[in-house]
């Protein structure tokens, strides 16, 4: 199955455990795709010891998923795009909802 994740939060716990979904459901062999957007884009600021997003972030990565973040909102931030938060498009997260079979949000 095709999942997609769209993050919108930068609640460090709700981050946490978007990321432990997409790796438990990479787990089940689903194809994952998670697009950030918004305060989404932030979740490697916000990780702790307790809800280590980048941690989680990474085996998502390491284990084939893939990880694509608004453009516009990461420029907002005065962030710059990286491997684990690319600067993508809305045509982006359009594809992703469009091609997934089922699409959970955060």
């Amino acid at each position: 199955m095709k999942i997609g994740i769209i993050i919108s939060t930068n609640d460090a716990e709700t981050c946490w455990n978007a990321l432990r979904y997409a790796n438990f459901c990479l787990g089940q062999k689903d194809e994952v795709k998670i697009f950030l957007t918004g305060k989404g884009v932030e979740y490697q600021k916000i990780s702790t010891e307790k809800f280590n997003t980048i941690d989680q972030a990474e085996k998502f990565l390491e284990s084939g998923g893939k990880i694509l973040a608004c453009g516009t909102c990461i420029k907002s931030r005065d962030q710059e795009g990286s491997e684990m938060c690319p600067i993508n498009t809305m045509r982006d997260m359009y594809e992703i909802i469009k091609e997934s079979d089922k699409v959970v949000t955060f």
